[in-house]
């Protein structure tokens, strides 16, 4: 669908040019957007490939074991109807801590077996369960404290001070992973006492 989305607004916009005679400025645009865009990615990426090796040191000295054993009885509560040592629990710990670390793209995939595990879980119903319901929306407002794919977009742009960003970063995510939680929470309540 998003796909038609893009193609619709890439046509509306050539058509809007050929009628105002603005064609040859478009296409200067789509230039220099393409060329931006290279070097936002060459930028990423080098801040992606540092942060994916300090989260395979810190998997290899065991600092993810810790913090997964530090956020387990938190998670706990949170997904009660998820056993303990069932792999979606150990995908969405993975899931949460990665997105800390401000890790969006290598958190998806974990993300993504999460949710797998937690439609296991679910029996293949059609419907989304409470763990998954609560998972998507934590995983939506999760607590970054390293907002790493912001940091590497300011330091592409050449911003002064590029980690200036972390504090209201966490504090904006803390906010809004409670709110989550507590409209989560408030949703399930509701239908069940109606059900």
């Amino acid at each position: 669908m998003v796909n038609y989305i893009w193609v619709i607004m890439t046509l509306i916009g050539i058509v809007f040019g050929i009628v105002n005679g603005t064609l040859e400025e478009i296409n200067k645009a789509v230039f220099v957007g393409a060329r931006e865009a290279v070097t936002l990615c060459i930028g990423l990426i080098s801040v992606l490939v540092f942060w994916l090796g300090m989260m395979r040191i810190a998997e290899e000295s065991g600092l993810l074991e810790g913090l997964a054993k530090l956020f387990r009885p938190i998670v706990k509560r949170l997904f009660p109807e998820v056993p303990p040592e069932h792999p979606a629990m150990g995908y969405i710990l993975s899931n949460m801590i990665a997105n800390m670390f401000g890790l969006g793209n290598a958190a998806t995939p974990l993300g993504i077996k999460a949710m797998e595990e937690l439609q296991v879980l679910n029996g293949g119903k059609k419907t989304a369960s409470r763990s998954m319901v609560t998972f998507l929306a934590i995983n939506t407002a999760s607590i970054t404290i390293i907002p790493s794919t912001v940091i590497a977009i300011r330091m592409t742009y050449h911003s002064s001070s590029p980690t200036e960003i972390v504090v209201p970063t966490l504090i904006a995510t803390i906010i809004s992973a409670i709110g989550a939680i507590l409209i989560d929470r408030f949703f399930y309540f509701r239908r069940s006492r109606k059900g």
